[in-house]
């Protein structure tokens, strides 16, 4: 196959290099300077050619070898150079094809702008304009064009250049007297930040620049001029409308070789648990693709232990983000970016970290679904992989030498506004012999331990585990009392042991005789069960009690689930108070007791998912028509003895929308032991009506 001949000197003309090597297509690059050979890398296929080329030297290259075309990826400030260029080609009989940077708006017939920003056609009309400002210069055009600044005395003494760190740009430097401490040799572009660093630290009221564009860093340098509030000088780009874009030049050189030199990105994303913190709890594999790495992202604390680990990896771009609407923008900046470079190298590798196990109480999963979704919307080939790490739990059971396949786990970490933790936890010990849970710090360790002893508990194992994986690590086993006095903080986790387990109720059937009573009335075991059954609970439920009277509905709801959240209302100061001692006797902390009359106090409760009315006070349609307006999709289920009240609740479908209505005429009787005899005794009819809000 024929060669591509490269005139080079630019961030394109290396990018093309790379296109062409990566697609096979062999080509003979011509750089000026020892520095342009310098930052190019050695690619399969590619021959590199330094050293300054006049006309005559242009031509008979070119005539050597029968070329396929030549591409001029030349500065364009170099205009000389492409005037050669282009004669040399057209003599040689050479498609000649220029590659023209994208540089915005050109300076011709440009006005200056508001922000402090002038634009000339030549550097010698900027060096005289200069001559009349006052202030430390940033000189940003190069060592080509620095003998024009330095003519004047009183302009040279205010320059700091910053040129290419080469040989050959110093010495242009020192030749034309400038002193150590006015020469900045850093290769470019630059950031923003980067910029306005060093304007802030040599005190610079002034920077000059070429329009070089995009690649060139031209935006970076406005930006970082604008937000320190300086002067820019621009020398307008020369170049005119003639010339191809990278993408049409790219379209130009597959045509003529026959091959697609359209972008081709492989974009692999890695979501990696890292394990415990150290490398010895990640995978081969995890340590791998971080390694490989080209993007890294994850929680700041994530990456900085990282970066001590893999200090030779200087090339990695790091950002401290761990969530879809901070890493999405990102990754879709960088697959812009390779789409316009018209990339077809390597895959592009972009791992995210995140501590632990990428399985256990991770946002991983989250951030996966929303890379699935984001990914549909793109062109690159883009693929996802999910790599576990050592959790804490795993890490901490073996410490403890407990195993947890038959454990409950559970995570209070970050818990925030979460109500029912307290309840969750409790039951979770009351009723399991194992719980790994994963805490916040050492005010969580000291929560535990107080709903422990609180609840009569104090018989439990606690293993604590601090600072895990690092050197400061321990596992100490307490008593819940010992808890409550841990002060240090950190990082902890515990494995709470019951070998007092209890056995849960799975339906409601508590006897009467369980509950503390007094004189208020009691919903009866055999109606309770069946008004339970009734309301149809669900999980994460939020119920409302009201007329409360002891509490026995409120506690058999509440011991169905600690998820579910029960709301007992009672106005009776003694109702009150015994509801209180049945919360306390069975240990329900997801059982709220609010004191007052219904409907007022459901003022500042959350809407609730079901109610049951065992009283109403006689205000049945005031506290029906409240419930609707806090749920218009809730569940309803109250008791009813007397004729006047099934009145009442039959008329319910006159003045609500209400729909799956159903009533039960209940009529129990009860053995009891006369003598030798069993009789029946029977209590008090009820009736128990049942209904949904419509919604409408």
């Amino acid at each position: 196959m024929k060669r591509i001949l490269i005139f080079s000197g630019t961030t394109e003309g290396r990018r093309l290099t790379e296109i062409l090597a990566n697609a096979g297509v062999p080509s003979a690059v011509c750089v000026a300077t020892e520095y342009g050979s310098e930052v190019m890398d050695p690619l399969s296929g590619i021959e590199l050619y330094q050293g300054r080329m006049d006309l005559n030297a242009m031509e008979n290259f070119m005539r050597q070898e029968d070329f396929l075309a030549v591409v001029d990826a030349t500065h364009p400030f170099a205009t000389e150079v492409s005037r050669n260029l282009k004669m040399s080609a057209s003599m040689a009989r050479i498609p000649y094809l220029r590659l023209k940077r994208e540089t915005g708006q050109n300076a011709e017939g440009r006005e200056n702008s508001p922000f402090l920003q002038c634009y000339f056609g030549t550097n010698e009309s900027c060096a005289k304009a200069l001559l009349s400002t006052e202030g430390n210069i940033l000189l940003t055009t190069g060592s080509k064009e620095l003998l024009t600044y330095c003519k004047e005395a009183s302009l040279k003494e205010r320059l700091y250049v910053r040129v290419l760190p080469s040989e050959e740009s110093i010495a242009v430097c020192r030749a034309a007297g400038l002193k150590g401490k006015q020469i900045i040799a850093m290769q470019g572009p630059f950031s923003e930040e980067m910029n306005l660093a060093l304007i802030r630290q040599y005190e610079i009221c002034h920077l000059v620049t070429k329009e070089t564009g995009t690649t060139g860093g031209f935006p970076e340098k406005v930006s970082a001029a604008k937000q320190a509030g300086i002067h820019v000088h621009v020398i307008g780009n020369p170049e005119k409308q003639d010339g191809l874009s990278f993408q049409e030049v790219c379209d130009k050189l597959s045509s003529l070789t026959g091959i697609s030199l359209s972008p081709n990105i492989h974009l692999h994303i890695s979501l990696i648990g890292i394990g415990m913190g150290d490398s010895g709890t990640r995978t081969q594999l995890a340590e791998k693709r971080i390694q490989e790495a080209d993007y890294l992202f994850g929680a700041k604390r994530l990456l900085c232990g990282i970066k001590e680990q893999y200090t030779n990896k200087k090339q990695t771009a790091a950002y401290p983000y761990y969530t879809a609407k901070d890493i999405l923008p990102v990754l879709t900046d960088i697959l812009k970016e390779k789409e316009m470079q018209c990339y077809c190298g390597k895959n592009i590798q972009a791992a995210v970290l995140f501590s632990g196990d990428t399985g256990f109480y991770s946002g991983s999963w989250n951030l996966y679904k929303e890379l699935e979704e984001w990914k549909k919307g793109q062109e690159a080939d883009i693929s996802i992989q999910v790599l576990p790490g050592i959790s804490s739990v795993s890490y901490f059971a073996a410490a403890c030498k407990i195993s947890w396949q038959d454990a409950v786990i559970r995570s209070i970490h970050g818990k925030g506004g979460r109500k029912n933790w307290e309840a969750e936890v409790l039951s979770d010990i009351r009723y399991h012999e194992k719980l790994f849970l994963l805490v916040s710090g050492v005010s969580d360790v000291r929560e535990v331990g107080r709903i422990l002893v609180e609840n009569h508990l104090s018989g439990c194992r606690i293993f604590v585990g601090f600072q895990l994986s690092h050197p400061e690590e321990t596992v100490t086993e307490y008593n819940p009392v010992q808890c409550t006095k841990l002060k240090e903080e950190g990082l902890y986790i515990l494995a709470v042991l019951n070998p007092h387990c209890e056995q849960k109720y799975l339906a409601p059937a508590r006897p009467d005789e369980a509950f503390v009573r007094g004189k208020v009335p009691m919903t009866k075991e055999t109606v309770r069960k069946l008004a339970v059954c009734t309301l149809k609970l669900t999980e994460h439920a939020i119920v409302y009690d009201i007329g409360s009277g002891t509490g026995s509905v409120a506690m058999e709801i509440a011991e169905r689930s600690e998820t579910i959240q029960v709301y007992a209302l009672e106005q009776k100061d003694e109702g009150v108070e015994l509801i209180r001692q049945n919360r306390e006797k069975f240990a329900l902390p997801n059982v709220h007791i609010v004191k007052g009359q219904a409907p007022e106090c459901f003022e500042n409760l959350p809407a609730p998912t079901h109610a049951f009315i065992g009283g109403s006070g006689g205000r049945l349609e005031e506290i029906l028509r409240k419930l609707y307006e806090k749920n218009r999709n809730m569940r309803i289920v109250m008791t009813a003895v007397t004729l006047e009240t099934m009145g009442k609740i039959a008329a319910i479908r006159k003045y609500m929308p209400i729909k799956e209505e159903e009533i039960l005429h209940l009529q129990v009787s009860k053995s009891r032991f006369a003598g030798s005899s069993h009789l029946m005794q029977a209590e008090n009819p009820i009736y128990i009506c049942s209904f949904d809000f419509s919604g409408e």
